[in-house]
């Protein structure tokens, strides 16, 4: 990972091929303003759309990237060089060069996927919501070849000091009860998405899981929050292939 601080970028510190590329980016660097300053991507925010736009161009293989209409579901969709923008899902799959898989975040965890041979890629947008509703065990299963086959890196997301969630919340994941500690008010807990990620993919069989180190809430330099700050911008967690493997 790359630990500029200055940086806008975070390029994944995890063993994928030479042909996968991938990066998060940071609120850093940017050209919005106010509540969006600075690197904000999100287009549906209420930033000023002539920012949005000269930020997105800042973007590596910005001309590639197919942006989604996320609504916290899980749809998968199989993206080729002909996509057209802004379908609805969650998650979106590549299986050549030539198009580039997107999401964004500001809280929710950005998991990106790639397979082994470097023949197949994802990026998952994954809420409380999007995460039991399937979005993972979704996506692994429009990716071809087996879920073994796959490492996963995990994006900046809200931290487990920072996200208090419901009894609701907690029972949709019974299995992972782990991911859950009690907070000071009875009812709540604090909730550990990169946990309840990292079980997911390792009880689908995806073995390497890295990142999951960042708090998108505590950081406030560096990340947009939805939960800190409300009105806020987005920022992007983007993979391809790459026909160069250099």
């Amino acid at each position: 990972m790359n630990k500029t601080e200055q940086s806008p970028f975070l390029v994944p510190d995890w063993p994928a091929p030479g042909n996968v590329r991938a990066y998060s980016t940071t609120r850093l660097g940017g050209a919005s303003q106010g509540p969006f300053k600075s690197f904000n991507l999100g287009m549906h925010v209420g930033d000023d759309p002539e920012a949005v736009i000269h930020n997105r161009r800042r973007l590596p293989q910005s001309e590639q990237i197919v942006w989604m209409d996320q609504v916290h579901g899980n749809h998968v969709i199989h993206l080729t060089p002909t996509s057209r923008q802004n379908q609805q899902a969650d998650a979106a799959i590549a299986t050549e060069p030539g198009v580039s898989c997107a999401v964004m975040t500001a809280d929710c965890l950005p998991v990106l996927l790639c397979r082994q041979g470097g023949t197949a890629v994802a990026a998952v947008h994954c809420g409380w919501r999007g995460l039991a509703a399937g979005i993972l065990d979704n996506t692994l299963k429009v990716l071809p070849g087996t879920n073994s086959e796959y490492m996963a890196w995990l994006g900046p997301a809200i931290g487990s000091d920072a996200f208090e969630v419901g009894e609701d919340v907690r029972k949709m994941f019974p299995s992972i009860s782990s991911a859950f500690k009690p907070a000071a008010q009875q009812g709540k807990y604090w909730a550990d998405i990169y946990a309840i990620a990292k079980s997911i993919l390792q009880h689908a069989g995806v073995m390497s899981v890295s990142g999951g180190e960042y708090c998108t809430y505590s950081d406030s330099r560096r990340y947009f929050s939805y939960r800190r700050d409300g009105k806020t911008g987005r920022m992007a967690s983007v993979i391809w292939l790459s026909s160069d493997e250099s």
